[in-house]
């Protein structure tokens, strides 16, 4: 991510005991990192505690325990499209881009509008809608867009690639990107995971010299195949939708004759199969996409905390080699991070998933010893493949990591280093490829209001995405963040959502709701879809006004 370093002076962090490392090469003109950072939520949410009463869950576990208290849902005329490209808008004019100078947009998302088309495109119709009249009809003609998807964690990638991209400019070209994460995260009505729910947009400002984060080529990596969280194709049958058709009339007092299903679909004329939609072609099954996932809640986390372990140790190692850390240096890899920002599928989850990484960074020193003690024996590990063993040693080892939150070493660690980041998160829900930068930019917002020094200080990063795979990387705060941070306004902004009742709720999640809740206004708004043709399923976008 930058080309090799010159002999120009470092800077030094004081608060790293001593150690004289580069992150960034030794050229200042030559990093490269997030210069800026945009959000775009929704003005709808659901709160919490009417969620918990329409459920009938207990709303103290959901917030105590997990640390919900709202969830950012669209309305009508929100989607993907429109709230990446309000978060690019916020970039774009709080910092006087000329979008002609915008070489790449690459966005991150799992709620893809089409399984072809990217949703970049629809992103960059609206943004050529709102600038062509100052910049031209082709203000991003020559800017390349792309989608990039792996679950939760595609935003990082995106991240990462344009890093690279942008660490080949030079003085005299300059490359300016931005990483566009945008995702509506939705799952089933009643199911285990709707409390999680959450919906967002954002967009990163990638340069050389960033003034707010610059982060270095070493990244820890860890990519296993799981189906712990994923969205199939699915089949559904003509049998099954005639089926259903029938049993909903029988349900509303008509009557449905034995096998008459069978013999609708014997003798169903070709012609008639044609006209019934998404059987136009004269299929008896077709593949569907639902934006809700199957899921395994349970064992999502276990790959969550084995794949954010492994790229830990994946991350240590490619450090060592870089010269930037020693394994027998006495200050811990995680000690020297001043802030971990975490992918948050829910508030709490970087609190309760980092327990093993802080034991494997101390289980060498004088302090876990103290600590192992009270704990008592870890359990032990098994080379067994039978199920029920298995279960009982995952069990045995959440209950470990559990007793370690407990323990005051790390409610220590998690109060300095990770709970800022978790304090958005509980006001928006998951945000899924947004979710870690969310964290990211709800940390330095606190730090601010703290009137926190964080000049020079190292953040670690640990992105996850299911199917699944991990990353971790590390960034070094420029002394000039508080001038960008300053201007975001997250909080306040929070502050000025509208809350629905059950019944909206509920019209929304099922597409029931005819209009918008809130007429759209000084934003950019879907205004229709087509319906047949060649332009069936064409998504149509436009400005609105103030």
């Amino acid at each position: 991510m930058k080309p090799p370093p010159s002999s120009q002076a470092r800077d030094v962090d004081s608060n790293r005991g001593g150690l004289d490392l580069l992150l960034m090469g030794t050229d200042s003109e030559t990093c490269v990192g997030i210069d800026d950072i945009a959000i775009h939520f929704p003005r709808l949410y659901m709160d919490m505690r009417d969620f918990a009463e329409l459920r009938g869950a207990d709303f103290g576990k959901l917030n105590k325990g997990l640390g919900l208290e709202a969830m950012a849902i669209p309305d009508v005329h929100e989607d993907t499209a429109t709230m990446g490209a309000m978060a690019v808008m916020q970039i774009i004019d709080r910092n006087g881009i000329d979008p002609n100078t915008i070489g790449r947009m690459y966005l991150g998302t799992e709620s893809a509008l089409d399984g072809a088309k990217p949703t970049a495109t629809y992103i960059v119709d609206m943004l050529t809608q709102r600038y062509e009249e100052r910049y031209g009809s082709e203000c991003f003609r020559n800017c390349d867009v792309v989608d990039m998807t792996f679950a939760c964690i595609g935003a990082v990638d995106a991240l990462h690639t344009t890093l690279d991209w942008v660490a080949r400019s030079t003085e005299h070209d300059e490359r300016v990107g931005i990483v566009i994460f945008s995702d509506n995260a939705k799952y089933a009505l009643e199911s285990s995971g709707e409390y999680t729910q959450g919906a967002g947009g954002g967009a990163l400002l990638i340069r050389r010299n960033p003034r707010l984060l610059e982060i270095p080529d070493c990244i820890g990596v860890s990519t296993t195949p799981v189906h712990d969280f994923f969205k199939p194709r699915r089949e559904v049958s003509l049998r099954t939708v005639i089926s259903n058709v029938l049993q909903l009339a029988q349900e509303t007092g008509q009557t449905m004759k034995q096998g008459l299903v069978d013999r609708m679909i014997r003798h169903l004329p070709e012609s008639t199969v044609r006209k019934l939609g998404i059987f136009s072609h004269g299929e008896t099954s077709v593949s569907v996409h639902r934006d809700e996932p199957i899921f395994d809640g349970q064992f999502s986390n276990r790959c969550y905390q084995a794949a954010v372990r492994q790229a830990f140790h994946n991350f240590a190692k490619k450090a060592e080699l870089k010269g930037r850390y020693s394994s027998a240096d006495d200050e811990r890899l995680t000690e020297q991070w001043s802030r971990i920002i975490m992918h948050l599928p829910y508030a709490f989850q970087a609190k309760r998933m980092f327990p093993d990484i802080f034991r494997h960074d101390r289980m060498d020193t004088e302090m876990w010893k103290e600590v192992a003690e009270h704990l008592g024996p870890m359990p032990e590990p098994h080379n067994s493949e039978d199920p029920q063993i298995i279960e009982i040693w995952e069990k045995a080892m959440d209950g470990y990591r559990r007793a370690i939150s407990k323990t005051p070493e790390y409610i220590s660690f998690h109060a300095s280093r990770i709970e800022k980041g978790q304090r958005a998160s509980s006001l928006i829900g998951n945000q899924y490829t947004g979710s870690i930068f969310l964290a990211l930019m709800s940390t330095f917002e606190s730090d601010l209001e703290d009137n926190s020094n964080l000049d020079n200080t190292l953040f670690g990063l640990c992105g996850y995405g299911s199917g699944a795979k991990a990353k971790v990387f590390e960034g070094k705060v420029n002394p000039r963040w508080r001038e960008v941070v300053s201007r975001w306004h997250l909080f306040e902004r929070l502050a000025g959502r509208m809350a629905i009742d059950h019944v909206t709720y509920e019209n929304l999640h099922k597409g029931l709701q005819d209009e918008s809740v809130v007429t759209p206004k000084g934003e950019f708004a879907l205004v229709e879809i087509g319906e047949e043709g060649v332009d069936e399923g064409a998504r149509r976008y436009r400005w609105i006004g103030a």
